[in-house]
């Protein structure tokens, strides 16, 4: 057993969303609040929301950065690396980028970094755009994403491979209702 520790409960969407939204209200006032380099200007949003796999998955935007997020739904059946136990967590400084991890889902490999929160319980991270200040609104951020999505996609076709996880991403990420929180 790896010793994740996991979020009280997933089954209520909505009250996923407002926690993880409150726990990076919390981080933005005690560690970005007066950093130069965060723009100050975005709120904090999730779009996307979905289960899949094992994992709660959403874009998560930050005044820091835009990430895709795994909030495990139960155990994920990764070893954590030491010093990552929850106990071990709960008294170290803020780590923004853990180690990095591999993620098997929808038949694709991906790599995200290890984090724990103590009212998130251990969690993947996967930034996808970390230098925020040229973007005015919300929508500018994800719509900077959207293009990468529609590039890499591109150069996927032409060069005629098949990757079911950027589908499916691609797809349910500009193509679902999207959720926004702030």
């Amino acid at each position: 057993m790896s010793h994740w520790q996991l979020l009280d409960s997933t089954d209520n969407d909505e009250e996923i969303i407002n926690k993880v939204i409150g726990v990076f209200t919390e981080l933005y006032k005690t560690h970005f609040m007066d950093e130069l380099l965060v723009n100050h200007h975005l709120p904090i949003e999730i779009r996307a929301f979905r289960h899949t796999d094992v994992w709660c998955i959403f874009l998560l935007l930050t005044p820091w950065t835009l990430a895709r997020f795994f909030l495990p739904e139960r155990e994920p059946g990764l070893k954590l690396p030491p010093g990552w136990l929850a106990e071990e967590r709960a008294t170290a400084p803020l780590t923004v980028i853990g180690p990095a991890m591999p993620v098997a889902i929808l038949g694709g490999r991906e790599q995200a970094h290890l984090n724990y929160h103590p009212k998130l319980g251990h969690y993947l991270i996967q930034p996808l755009i970390q230098s925020m200040e040229q973007f005015k609104t919300p929508e500018e951020a994800f719509h900077a994403w959207n293009e990468v999505i529609k590039t890499r996609n591109r150069v996927i076709e032409e060069q005629k491979k098949q990757c079911n996880w950027h589908k499916e991403v691609s797809r349910r990420e500009f193509f679902a209702k999207l959720r926004k929180r702030s």
